[in-house]
């Protein structure tokens, strides 16, 4: 309010019979002749200004008087506002800001002096905030007579405020909660919880490739990018009392209430990275990025708000780390994995100096004549201290350390070198990464390759995958150009489980086509439809004079379909794994590699080699077994003699994971164990429990509450107090150890 509002209204609260706050007026004596005339002036000159307007009620608390401009905006005649209570001005609920609506019926009651009271208008349509003030009148005798008070609108000024708040605790760009409101109510949610004994699990989401989305195609269109993930996620994350945030960059979190289940959890991390991993649209141009998550849930692995987000940032990084598009959970090794990786950053660079890496070779068969014609490179590192290093897990470290470039280059070169040494005519495939294709010198480091190795063009095979399409269209399709004047065949790699295949074939010059092995599994069950996905695959390719290899392929009964569909060529464990250079040219020596097919005669579900020790128990006691492989319906374990089949255990994997099974197969040592309710995937091509025992329930059994803690749990934890021990049933088997020769 203006100094000038201020004034003429403090010159009207005195005409008007107003004094001190709080202390019991008696009506002062009104004015009279031209002092009556100059109040009524002020107070119409006042109300007309739009600064405020006026209020009285009778002892009833009865309207007797009321501005004309509070009548115009409640949409009512004057006289059908007058003789009304107080409180029909106004909707009387609650606000969430302050709550004082509630509060006037019984401030008017107590007939005390208010305020600056926020109350919202009674309309039926629209929201008008005012700011109301009142004192309690009385006669000469000190009776009560009534209220007289005034208000003014605060609309403005609380939408102002409420942007200002929704600034402080919402994501400019994408609407959704920041950093500062998500860290709020995780905080509050988990102190809640503890008390309440309930769960309470958070995603980490990290952007794959969005960095080049800014790099080639600007800042504008990364914010626009930002906000349709944002929209995304809201479709997939809808449950009550969900809340998802973005907290900053590319990195986005959600809170999920309510949740252990590491199935559902997995289900939905699945779904979010298919969502986030379909094709955008900015500005015209076509964008395929990723996502990356890691999963963490409270109180298993952590029971605070800061332990919950170190222990899902570790898991996110675990899932980077992994390859990218995948998801993890958290698990208390992810710690000496993450410096595991951290090491294996640091000695890569030298790797590459110090000749460490090589090459290894996998067969692609021609599937009529089981002749060897194209050989894949596989990159192999054998380090000095940990011994062989994966591909999968120092590849996605190369990505993470801008090695990638590097690292594929050297491929390229030693691939030439080495298959020009190879006798016959067989081709070499070497994958090429995004960054190397989107490089503008790709094409004459290909040319380099060749000439200094002597490698004939056509005996060189470049595998892409969609991410190469990326990046700038024309770029790409020069890029395409130049390798294909160069002579060299180019092959789209994992092909149907991208989102616009088809539309990359209809531009780019592809020689091959490489079924994704996702559409093999699984191929030969009753009612599966791959074999129909793949029969139209076969069909396209050969409508564009394309060559089809299957990638994958481990039994004959996946061969044998891959034959009648008419694939053209075959990769898998059914014909070789990836082996080194010399072996190839031991098999190549004669000019052809002919290969026979052996493998199961029908595919099974996998089951992993695990070999680590777990917990049996049965009854009252607990016996230490060694795990030798596992499946999500059951494992294989030794080390208790002569069970007999049908007998129950409680499998005890350690952190709280505790699985239900029966014995199948039984002998001498050895028993087969199928679960009760089948485990779910890790996220990192494991096998883990949907649930785990509760921090809580470890808490009554005598244990400090805390995240799970590494290992297995006693056996005097499972007990009831009291319990009468009962005598083992079972045998102990001792450890077998590896027989030593005498010098």
């Amino acid at each position: 309010m203006s100094n000038a509002g201020s004034n003429s209204f403090s010159r009207l609260r005195g005409l008007l019979g107003g004094g001190k706050s709080g202390a019991v007026q008696k009506a002062a004596p009104l004015p009279t002749g031209d002092e009556l005339k100059q109040a009524v002036l002020l107070l119409r000159d006042y109300e007309s200004s739009g600064l405020g307007w006026f209020w009285a009620s009778d002892n009833e608390g009865r309207i007797s008087y009321v501005s004309d401009c509070v009548a115009e905006c409640l949409g009512r005649p004057r006289a059908e506002i007058i003789g009304n209570p107080v409180q029909s001005l106004f909707i009387l609920e609650r606000d969430e800001d302050d709550g004082h609506e509630r509060t006037l019926p019984l401030i008017l009651s107590a007939r005390k002096t208010f305020s600056d009271l926020n109350v919202r208008a009674a309309l039926d349509g629209g929201e008008i905030w005012w700011s109301i003030s009142g004192r309690p009148q009385f006669d000469g005798d000190g009776s009560f007579v009534g209220y007289r008070g005034n208000g003014t609108d605060i609309t403005a000024q609380r939408q102002n405020n409420k942007d200002a708040s929704r600034l402080a605790q919402y994501d400019s760009l994408t609407g959704l909660a920041n950093r500062h409101r998500m860290g709020k109510r995780l905080d509050s949610t988990l102190i809640a919880y503890q008390s309440a004994k309930r769960c309470c699990a958070i995603m980490m989401i990290d952007l794959d490739r969005f960095k080049q989305v800014n790099d080639t195609l600007g800042h504008p269109a990364g914010d626009e990018l930002l906000k349709q993930v944002a929209s995304r996620l809201q479709r997939v994350v809808t449950d009550k009392g969900c809340e998802i945030g973005r907290l900053g960059g590319d990195e986005f979190q959600i809170m999920i209430p309510d949740i252990d289940d590491r199935g559902r959890l997995g289900e939905i991390a699945k779904t979010i990275i298919t969502m986030v991993s379909q094709p955008y649209q900015i500005e015209g141009s076509r964008c395929v990025i990723g996502a990356s998550i890691g999963i963490a849930i409270a109180p298993y692995d952590g029971i605070n708000s800061e332990e919950l987000v170190r222990s899902a940032d570790l898991a996110l990084y675990a899932s980077k780390g992994g390859g990218r598009g995948q998801f993890r959970f958290y698990s208390s090794d992810l710690h000496s994995e993450a410096e595991r990786r951290r090491q294996i950053e640091e000695d890569l660079r030298d790797a590459l100096q110090s000749d460490q890496l090589r090459l290894a070779y996998q067969p692609i068969v021609d599937t009529k004549t089981n002749k060897v014609v194209t050989l894949e490179t596989l990159a192999r590192w054998d380090h000095p201290e940990l011994g062989p290093i994966s591909p999968g897990v120092f590849i996605p470290i190369a990505e993470e350390a801008n090695l990638i470039g590097a690292l594929g280059d050297w491929s390229l070169r030693r691939a030439c070198e080495e298959a020009s040494q190879l006798p016959g005519g067989v081709k070499v495939a070497v994958n090429v990464s995004a960054s190397q294709f989107s490089n503008p010198g790709f094409a004459s480091l290909v040319a380099q390759a060749l000439a200094h190795s002597g490698l004939p063009p056509e005996r060189l095979e470049l595998e892409l995958t969609e991410s190469i399409f990326l990046g700038d269209s024309q770029a790409t399709k020069e890029m395409f150009n130049a390798l294909k004047l160069l002579g060299v065949r180019l092959a789209l790699d994992d092909f149907g489980t991208g989102y616009s295949s088809l539309s990359y074939l209809q531009h780019a010059p592809f020689d091959k086509i490489k079924i994704d092995q996702s559409f093999i599994r699984g191929l030969t069950q009753e009612g599966n439809r791959n074999g129909a996905i793949i029969a139209a695959i076969v069909s396209l390719a050969k409508a564009l004079n394309m060559d089809t290899t299957a990638e994958g392929i481990e039994a004959h009964d996946e061969l044998a379909a891959m034959q009648k569909l008419g694939v053209g060529q075959i990769q898998g464990y059914i014909y070789a794994s990836a082996v080194p250079f010399d072996e190839v040219c031991e098999a190549l020596a004669s000019g052809e590699w002919v290969i026979e097919p052996d493998g199961p005669s029908k595919y099974r579900q996998e089951r992993r080699t695990v070999l680590r020790k777990v917990g049996l128990i049965h009854e009252d006691h607990r016996y230490e077994a060694t795990m030798r492989n596992l499946s999500r319906s059951g494992c294989m374990v030794e080390g208790l003699l002569d069970v007999p089949e049908g007998t129950p255990f409680v499998v005890d994997f350690g952190e709280g994971q505790l699985a239900v099974a029966r014995v199948r197969r039984s002998a001498g040592s050895t028993q087969g164990l199928e679960f009760e309710q089948q485990l779910v995937d890790d996220g990192a091509g494991g096998l883990c429990t949907r649930h785990r025992v509760s921090p809580y329930v470890l808490a009554q059994a005598g244990m400090p509450l805390g995240a799970l803690p590494t290992g297995q749990y006693p056996m005097q934890l499972m007990q009831q107090p009291g319990m009468a021990l009962s005598l083992p049933k079972f045998g102990q088997a001792e450890a077998i150890k590896p027989k030593i020769k005498a010098a």
